[in-house]
Formats: structure tokens, sequence, C-alpha cells
């Protein structure tokens, strides 16, 4: 699912009225009705108070639109216009007038009147500001905003939380709405998903207004959303007359006295992801514990006991994963400059190969190309240079990828896979997986998938959606505090057979945030 600017869905709104020869008003009365019909399939007219905070520009609009519906319907509400500017769009005027025309007459508030009692059990629709919001509201806004989020009731967003801005993170976290639930027109906005903006909503949900959709899929966009629906075109089915070298050779290279269970944590996430042949490369004090932990892999020993100091094989392997529970030894660092200057195809780095890098920054000259980096934050950290918001971030790690030619997958609630100029960000998973030895997982998968001949940044996005999707599938029988790593190995058989299950989605529902 494509994630478009402002601007696009401004120049999308446009495109539509034209080509299907409608007003503005009825794109408008379109996000209404849907808006309504989410409501109304849910409460079938419970007794419960509606407040509508409605401002006056478009998604104002929507708001008194939606008012009028519910009203229709007998649902117990009470409208309030927030005056915050004496301009007023053209569509919010045609619907108040629509609305008047009903004997429902709203509340105008500004810095001189009251805030309306609220009680807990009360419903609050949120249609202040929308997606076109490029600077910090009035006080007496942000002191609206502050007593709705304070009054314990449930707050529904109208297509972005009000004080959420699309491009930039808010310079006053009590200027934005805290929302329960948000309702996105067509598509879901970037800073859904983005740390620092993704705190201002607990879940959303996409609502088809019926933008022209040959426009929407002609757009460019510098966003994906990666779900099931974008994942499963990716997927390679099995060839009855093949046999395991057809499936590749991983090289899982990494581990030091002590640390051994990263490396095997990675072989078996490669041979559970389908790899035909996996490998385990470490020093010599790993011979016995991996031979007979994982009798699945083979295993080579470096000259190193407790280290790697000479990393050499001569297997051909078709991928290899590299730096999970390696160290930062002088001789560990000597031996992976060696190594990269020798090495063609792509690589996983991961762990204390990405501190290495960070660290003796001339090396990243020497990675091959297309090669996936999986960094933490502070991984990431250490290699982009610090930033000043998430869509600082963002920008410096396109830059990174586009410098190194590499992809980058920025981990995460949502992590994001950064190639160049494209961005995807995942859907699955969930806080359980903040558990030692998730992330050498991960690197395992993605390298078996790249040995099985998927290219670098398919491997990158199938491996982060089935990773977290096992951690999805397997946080239901454990909680968020049991989930361990192995656990997610155990599950990923579970992930791949859940590409092929037809989801039960009540008819009439958009796109939902996967819990």
């Amino acid at each position: 699912m494509k994630i478009f600017t402002a601007q696009q869905i401004y120049d999308a709104d446009k495109f539509t009225i034209e080509k299907q020869q409608i007003g503005s008003d009825e794109l408008m009365e379109r996000a209404a009705v849907q808006i309504f019909n989410w409501i109304h399939m849910r409460m079938q007219g419970a007794p419960v108070k509606i407040h509508l905070f409605c401002g006056i520009g478009n998604n104002g609009g929507d708001g008194i639109a939606l008012a009028r519906h519910l009203q229709e319907h007998g649902y117990h509400i009470e409208v309030n216009v927030v005056n915050y500017s004496e301009k007023r769009s053209k569509d919010f005027l045609i619907n108040l007038d629509r609305l008047k025309d009903r004997k429902i007459w709203p509340h105008f508030l500004d810095a001189d009147h009251s805030f309306p009692a609220i009680g807990k059990d009360d419903i609050i629709v949120d249609a202040i500001f929308g997606i076109g919001l490029n600077r910090t509201p009035d006080p007496w806004v942000i002191s609206l905003i502050q007593y709705l989020n304070k009054s314990g009731a449930f707050i529904l967003s109208v297509d972005i939380p009000s004080g959420l801005f699309m491009d930039q993170v808010p310079s006053l976290p009590e200027s934005v709405i805290k929302a329960n639930y948000v309702l996105s027109f067509q598509a879901p906005k970037l800073v859904f998903f983005l740390p620092e903006t993704g705190i201002y909503l607990d879940q959303w949900e996409v609502l088809d207004i019926g933008l022209d959709m040959e426009y929407l899929y002609q757009n460019e966009t510098a966003y994906e959303l990666i779900a099931k629906p974008e994942v499963l075109p990716l997927y390679i089915p099995r060839k009855k007359y093949s046999h395991k070298g057809t499936y590749g050779h991983s090289l899982i290279i990494g581990g030091s006295y002590g640390k051994l269970g990263a490396v095997s944590l990675a072989s078996r996430a490669s041979l559970v992801t389908g790899s035909g042949l996996v490998t385990a490369y470490v020093p010599t004090c790993g011979m016995l514990p991996l031979q007979t932990s994982l009798v699945e892999a083979m295993v080579i020993a470096d000259t190193g006991e407790t280290h790697l100091t000479n990393i050499d094989f001569e297997i051909e392997p078709s991928a290899i994963g590299i730096g999970i529970g390696m160290g930062k030894e002088e001789e560990t660092v000597k031996t992976f400059g060696t190594f990269l200057g020798k090495v063609k195809n792509p690589l996983v780095v991961d762990a204390d190969a990405l501190n290495i890098l960070s660290e003796n920054k001339k090396l990243l000259a020497k990675l091959p190309a297309l090669s996936v980096l999986t960094p933490h934050p502070k991984e990431l950290e250490r290699l982009i240079g610090s930033w000043k918001d998430d869509f600082d971030k963002l920008a410096k790690a396109k830059k990174f990828s586009e410098k190194y030619d590499c992809v980058l997958i920025i981990k995460g609630v949502n992590s994001v896979i950064v190639y160049h100029d494209m961005s995807y960000i995942n859907t699955t998973g969930n806080p359980g997986m903040a558990t030692a030895g998730s992330g050498d997982v991960l690197t395992g998968i993605i390298t078996g998938l790249m040995a099985q001949g998927y290219l670098s940044i398919q491997a990158a996005i199938f491996g982060t959606y089935l990773h977290g999707k096992a951690g999805d599938i397997a946080v239901e029988k454990t909680g968020y505090q049991a989930l361990t790593a192995t656990r997610l190995i155990d599950t990923l058989g579970d992930a791949f057979l859940d590409l092929f299950k037809v989801p039960e989605t009540p008819s009439g529902e958009g796109s939902k945030q996967e819990e």
C-alpha cells in the first residue's frame, strides 16, 4: 500500500473531482458517509453521547457532514465548532448550512468560551485539523486539545490526529490529540509509523472514499506499507524436481567465547527459512557446541580459539550473514577488513560487524553492492550519525544507502527498509520481540532467503515481514514477556502458511493496523 504526501492527496482529490465530474462537497460527503458507516456498524444506535469537535477547514467539514448522518439515525450528538480562524473552507460552509437546515445548532468555541462537559463513557470525534496543518495551534486550541486528551473519553480522529503534521515532528507534544482510533482516507500516513509521531494514535484503519484508483496507482511514492498483499508476490514456490542444492548454501560467520548462541540462532533461522544448506563459521571453541546443538548444519572452525582471527573457507556459499556475536577483538577487526576485500556477493551485516564498520568507516567502501545492513537504533546512529528527528533520520538513512549502494533495515516497532530513495514500512511485529537473539534470527532469515535466490531488497522486505509475523503468531500463545528468539524460529513455518490464508475481514472495512 502506497503512502502519499499531503500534496499527492490534494492532487488526487482534484483529479478525482475533475474526472468523475463531481463537486468537492460530494467527495466530502463520501468521506462522511464512510465514517458514519464505520461508527454505525459498531454502535448500532447505542445511547452514547458523541461530541464532535470540528475545525473550520475541510477536516471540520467532514465532521459537520458526519454530524448530520448521526443525527438522522438517532444518535445523541453535540457539535462544537473550533473557531480558530476567520477563514472558512467553502465545503465547510456548505455543510454547516445543511446542518442548520436540520435545526442542529453547533456551539462555537473560541478563546473566551468554556469547554463542554465530557463524560468518560462518551465518544469524541476529532475533526479539528487535517493533513494541511503547518503550524502549532493557538494556545487556547492547545488547551482544548489537552482537555480532550484528559477527558478519558474514546477519541476517534478523522484522517489524522489533530495537531499532528504530515512532514515534521510536533514541537509541543501537548498540542496533539492522542487518538484511540484514526480513520484515514484512502491510505495511511507516514507519521502513523514513526517512533516520534506514532505515539499519538493507538490504531488506524483506511476508509476508501473513491479517489481515482488509476491516478493513485500511477503516482510514485517514496514510502510503501508492507503487509501480506505486498509480500505474497515475492514468494518463490518450490519446484517438484529439486534438491537441497537448488535452495542455496547459507554461511553464517560470527561468534566468540560466550556468544555462540547468536550463530546458532541465525543458522537455525536460515534452515527453517528454507536454505538448502547452512554452514556456521565460528572460533574453535564453537565447533563442539554448534555441531551437537544444531545437527542439520555444518560447522567450520576458525584458527582462533576464542574469537575470529582468520576468516577463510573453501566452500562457495550462496549468501553470507556476518557479525552476530563476533566481538571486536583487534584480530577480528583485521580479518573482517581482509574478508571484505575479497568477498564479491552481497552480505547480510549485523551486530558487531556493524559496530566495526562504524568505528572503521573506510571499510564501508569495501562492502559488496546490495549488501543488507540490519542496525538497531544505536547501531544506526553510529553508522549515519545523530539526527534531530525521525524525518532527519530517514533522510540520512537514504543518503547512506545511496552512497554505499546498500539496503538498510532500520529495526524498530515498524521496521523501515531503505534502499536509495525508496523506503518500505513493515506492519508485523510486537513488543514481545524486544528480546535477546531476535535480531540474530532476522539475520538468519534474510541470509536464508538470499541463498534461495531472492534479491537483496526482496529478502529484506520478505524477511522482515516473516520475522514480525512469526512473532505475532507466537505471542498469541506465549504473551509478550515469554516470547523468545527460539520461539520465533519455531513459528516461522506458521508465518509461511499464513501467507496463503484468506483474511476474515468484515464487509465494508478497510485495511487495519495489524496487532
